[in-house]
């Protein structure tokens, strides 16, 4: 039977645990898989580990990492793969606005022959005020990257265990793990999932997180499109500056 390891980093979440926990315990249930759930404490100090605690003493299948201090989600997502042992690693966020019963469908994808699934929130449960500079964002990495997903930095993923173990996460780059698995080679795929609204908690996400999601789409670009020929990315910013200044000669 295939194993499926599900990873949930999470961040000062106490009141959406014993929720999303019952919800992965159905599916597990449900499906035709043996799973086992990896949460991933990454410094909370709202009483979120006190709660996974007393969750781990009822389900044999739950494993509960906790990270002395808040490290980022990359750091997180690393230690959750580290102690994975599925030949399947899916992750999703703990907020309750990713849902446990669509992973069925990114299980499905998979088996279509992907090495990666990552989920699209085709309708957002956001403010606006984060819908529409995530659409810019999706849009400017996809064409940058020349990896086609409409919700890149969607944290509801399936990996196959070859992904993985070839692609490191570290500082921000979990936004970009589709990016650097397509790169190596990797089959990179996607499917709609539902979206809810958040009921507990507030988003751990501020306007800084496009800015030094800018610097990380560089340091990707740099990465997997000029690796090998670092010299052309500033050749071509020369050119353009060359130009510039000789327009403004004229």
């Amino acid at each position: 039977m295939k194993r499926i390891s599900v990873v949930v980093p999470l961040f000062n979440e106490k009141d959406a645990l014993d929720q999303l926990h019952a919800e992965l315990v159905e599916e597990a249930e449900r499906l035709p898989y043996e799973f086992e759930f990896i949460f991933v404490d990454d410094g909370s100090t709202d009483g979120s580990h006190e709660a996974l605690r007393r969750l781990l003493r009822s389900d044999s299948r739950l494993q509960v990492i906790r990270l002395r201090r808040n490290f980022g989600k990359s750091a997180a997502l690393s230690a959750g793969f580290s102690m994975a042992r599925g030949d399947v690693i899916v992750t999703l966020d703990a907020d309750l606005q990713d849902k446990p019963a669509e992973m069925e469908k990114l299980l499905a994808r998979l088996e279509e022959g992907y090495d990666l699934v990552s989920g699209w929130k085709r309708v957002r449960r956001d403010p606006i005020s984060k819908r529409w500079p995530s659409r810019l964002f999706n849009f400017a990495t996809s064409v940058l990257t020349g990896v086609p997903l409409h919700d890149i930095n969607c944290g509801f993923k399936a990996y196959r265990r070859e992904v993985i173990e070839e692609v490191r996460v570290y500082g921000e780059m979990h936004r970009y793990i589709s990016v650097l698995a397509s790169y190596r080679g990797f089959r990179v795929g996607e499917v709609s999932v539902e979206h809810r609204s958040r009921r507990f908690g507030s988003s751990k996400f501020g306007a800084g997180r496009f800015v030094s999601g800018f610097f990380d789409l560089l340091t990707v670009i740099m990465l997997t499109r000029y690796n090998s020929k670092p010299l052309h990315v500033f050749g071509v910013l020369g050119v353009l500056s060359f130009v510039a200044g000789f327009a403004i000669d004229l």
